[in-house]
């Protein structure tokens, strides 16, 4: 179905001219676009945020339950930093020149409970190619009870979506633990996506399946083993982590292409875009946030989600520097550069458009 998609490559005068200066920004200042100190410094941080209240549990150095279910909050704040400052740049191969570095880094994926193939096929193969096309960006294709798209079927219990939609977005990274990734895998191998890879279905279910035993391990079996607290309690903690992780990564994603000022743009019925692929991204994506730069940083620079989506071979540490470059180029190709000035703006945005998705077709 998505290689019936074709953008309009008439014109690609905006790309080639942006990615001419932004190749000049690197020649003229010798600098690499990979990661630098600044990723090494930031991965140990995120590890440790992670890793640190683990062995504090494990150890039961505390004991009071308001103490363990913050140290669980900080767990899964750790899992989110990976996600989105480690796992996300090494996915797309631009957190090292070194392939092996970036194989390496990916599975870290693994410790927010998913799949590093499943990642990439989704994110990099789909919902950067189709970025917000209903039926080929999967990114705005979750469960029937939430509707991220104007032109995906309405059912009436989305007008309540704009209330439930929060609690969804906790339970995201629980689920990828559990079912989703088998069944995104199986979906992918039956769409023929796997051959790309090189890798087989029988492969890859093999080793999803040994990863996330391993998961399940070192997240719920070693605790209910070691730390010295009811079993419920200790289920409690471990819903209470990934709640944290798949809300913070929902936060950022979601506002980033879910909200009012974006376009839902749909192909012709001979499968045509009607822009390039570059202008439709800057039509479809959004900023927030941009003079934050401690928020940037922990996010892993995608608040400044049009850069990485129009340059994502580059790593984060370079997009506030690069992004000047690419609003001035997208003014002067009469192009549009979103941006919202607050997190909580691009949040409220997103809230907002929750709620005219669930007013039905005519509304959105």
């Amino acid at each position: 179905m998505n290689a019936t998609i074709r953008f309009n490559n008439k014109d690609r005068s905006f790309y080639l001219t942006v990615r001419k200066r932004v190749d000049e920004y690197f020649k003229t200042r010798n600098i690499s676009r990979y990661g630098n100190f600044t990723m090494v410094f930031k991965t140990i941080f995120m590890f440790a945020l992670y890793l640190t209240p683990y062995i504090l549990l494990i150890t039961n150095v505390f004991h009071n339950n308001w103490i363990l279910a913050g140290l669980c909050v900080l767990m899964g704040i750790g899992m989110s930093g990976i996600g989105l400052s480690v796992m996300h740049d090494a996915c797309h191969s631009s957190y090292s020149k070194h392939a092996w570095v970036n194989n390496l880094l990916a599975h870290s994926m693994h410790v927010i409970g998913g799949s590093p193939l499943n990642w990439q096929l989704q994110h990099n193969n789909l919902h950067h190619t189709f970025t917000n096309i209903e039926g080929h960006d999967e990114d705005i294709a979750p469960l029937g009870f939430l509707r991220f798209c104007p032109h995906a079927p309405y059912k009436k219990m989305h007008r309540f979506q704009f209330l439930y939609a929060w609690f969804f977005y906790g339970m995201m990274t629980l689920m990828w633990s559990t079912t989703k990734d088998f069944s995104q895998l199986k979906r992918y191998n039956s769409m023929g996506m796997l051959a790309g890879h090189h890798t087989t279905y029988r492969k890859e279910l093999i080793k999803l399946t040994f990863f996330k035993v391993l998961y399940l391990v070192f997240t719920l079996v070693l605790p209910l083993i070691f730390v010295d607290m009811h079993w419920w309690q200790i289920v409690i903690g471990y819903l209470i982590m990934h709640f944290t992780c798949g809300l913070s990564l929902a936060l950022i994603f979601q506002p980033a292409h879910v909200v009012e000022m974006t376009d839902f743009p749909l192909p012709s019925e001979s499968g045509n875009m009607e822009d390039d692929w570059a202008a439709h991204q800057l039509r479809t994506t959004a900023n927030f946030a941009q003079r934050s730069w401690l928020f940037s940083w922990f996010v892993g620079g995608l608040n400044f989600q049009v850069e990485h989506h129009l340059f994502p071979n580059i790593c984060h540490v370079h997009y506030k520097k690069i992004a000047p470059i690419i609003r001035q180029t997208a003014e002067e190709f009469n192009l549009p550069y979103y941006s919202k000035k607050t997190f909580v703006g691009a949040v409220a945005s997103h809230a907002r458009m929750l709620y005219q998705l669930g007013k039905g077709p005519a509304a959105a």
